[in-house]
């Protein structure tokens, strides 16, 4: 219970973890067994072996790895660092003894989760320092990995960065199709407020006449579609505090500084979790043991 309890205080779900890594392993196995593992290493060895960095990073992800630590029959480890914590190369990071064979059953899939959620938090780290100094926060999108979702936003936060919506149904966004389907911001807002009157709703514009629309019709947040720097402190300048700006589009690490210092209040980054390169970690088995 201890892992699941674990799992639960980071605002994960313990059986979402557990049957994606089921899935995982299953995927891995495809109804076999590891062929390799069972034609060359004894039924009873046990090793100790080390998830070890390769690279510095922010590290996330490791309860993950742990979940697939005990799926595979690994119940002897030992999580050393926290999640979020940003780590130089060589560093440790979780230890685990038992059966060699179910080691190398989990070592693929606990390290496909934990690069690729520690590629994330290193990327989103990235882009908040790019904007430290400002009052501008990273947020994430839903351009996110089928069935990964909740684990690459945890990702996201543990790098620094600010959670979009989680799904369709938490928030209402109104963009550009919606705004062309349904005849104008005016008429979606107000539908989706009618209909949702207790949800969050966001609007998506490409101009600053839309965006006097979007303010007059009541929108608490909008969003600046491809804008420029000068067009994004224009439009900071034209709702003067009557909402919330957020600028989407166009955006690099190389020009994330100059959007945030336009006074937006957040720059949505769909690269956070749809680009950010896995962090070299690896799994050292221990000589002679």
């Amino acid at each position: 219970m201890e892992l699941r309890d674990n799992i639960k205080a980071l605002g994960l779900s313990p059986n979402h973890i557990f049957q994606q890594v089921k899935d995982a392993v299953a995927e891995d196995l495809m109804g076999g067994e590891d062929i390799t593992s069972v034609a060359t290493i004894s039924e009873s060895q046990v090793s100790t072996a080390d998830f070890v960095a390769r690279k510095a990073g922010i590290i996330s992800g490791l309860h993950v790895a742990a979940a697939v630590l005990e799926y595979c029959g690994i119940n002897h480890y030992e999580v050393l660092v926290d999640e979020g914590a940003k780590v130089e190369a060589g560093k440790v990071l979780i230890t685990a003894q038992g059966n060699t064979r179910k080691l190398l059953l989990a070592e693929r899939t606990a390290l496909n989760f934990l690069t690729h959620l520690s590629g994330i938090s290193t990327t989103t780290n990235k882009w908040v320092q790019a904007v430290a100094g400002t009052k501008c926060l990273v947020r994430d999108s839903r351009k996110t990995t089928p069935g990964l979702r909740s684990l690459e936003k945890f990702a996201v936060r543990m790098g620094g960065g600010t959670n979009h919506r989680i799904s369709l149904s938490t928030e209402g966004l109104i963009k550009d199709n919606h705004i062309l389907a349904s005849g104008g911001i005016t008429s979606a807002f107000k539908s989706l407020k009618d209909k949702f009157p207790g949800k969050a709703i966001e609007i998506e514009v490409d101009s600053l006449d839309q965006l006097t629309e979007a303010v007059k019709a009541g929108a608490q947040l909008v969003l600046l579609d491809n804008m420029t720097p000068e067009q994004c402190k224009a439009a900071v300048s034209q709702v003067s505090g009557k909402c919330k700006l957020e600028a989407s589009g166009g955006i690099t690490l190389e020009n994330a500084k100059a959007y945030a210092d336009t006074g937006v209040d957040f720059i949505a980054i769909g690269a956070l979790t749809h680009s950010a390169p896995a962090l070299d970690i690896g799994l050292d088995f221990r000589k002679g043991k």
